[in-house]
């Protein structure tokens, strides 16, 4: 069981699904979410100030999100003021699995998997062997 996930995603149905079953499998103690990349990067800012909050091991990303979509959070997350935080992996979860985009999402190492949302407890079990 991991100790702390970040879900990042604009739609809250999705967010809330989400947590739902991450909780009901068992996979983590804490679901921190995020409605943007925006706010995500605000949230490991608040991680450098806060050690009160825990560091997520995982990243579940949207790509198409306002403000600042997947790709520019990874964009951002990657350079080296998130240095500390590059051991956190990161799964794509995106409505749709455009061949471009799993060839792009390649290019950060961080990224360990592509999955077609919705998210499901067999998806979950699936990746306790890759984390």
């Amino acid at each position: 069981m991991l100790e702390t996930i970040l879900c990042i995603d604009d739609d809250p149905i999705t967010l809330m699904l989400c947590k739902m079953v991450i909780k009901k499998a068992l996979f983590s103690n804490e679901i921190a979410t995020a409605k943007n990349g925006e706010e995500a990067i605000k949230h490991f800012d608040n991680l450098k100030t806060n050690h009160s909050i825990n560091k997520p091991q995982l990243i579940f990303l949207d790509l198409n999100m306002p403000v600042m979509n997947g790709w520019e959070f990874l964009e951002r997350f990657i350079t080296e003021e998130y240095s500390e935080y590059h051991d956190t992996k990161v799964i794509i979860l995106s409505s749709t699995i455009d061949p471009q985009d799993l060839e792009k999402s390649k290019k950060y190492p961080m990224v360990i998997d592509f999955l077609s949302k919705p998210i499901s407890k067999e998806m979950l079990e699936f990746l306790k062997n890759k984390i």
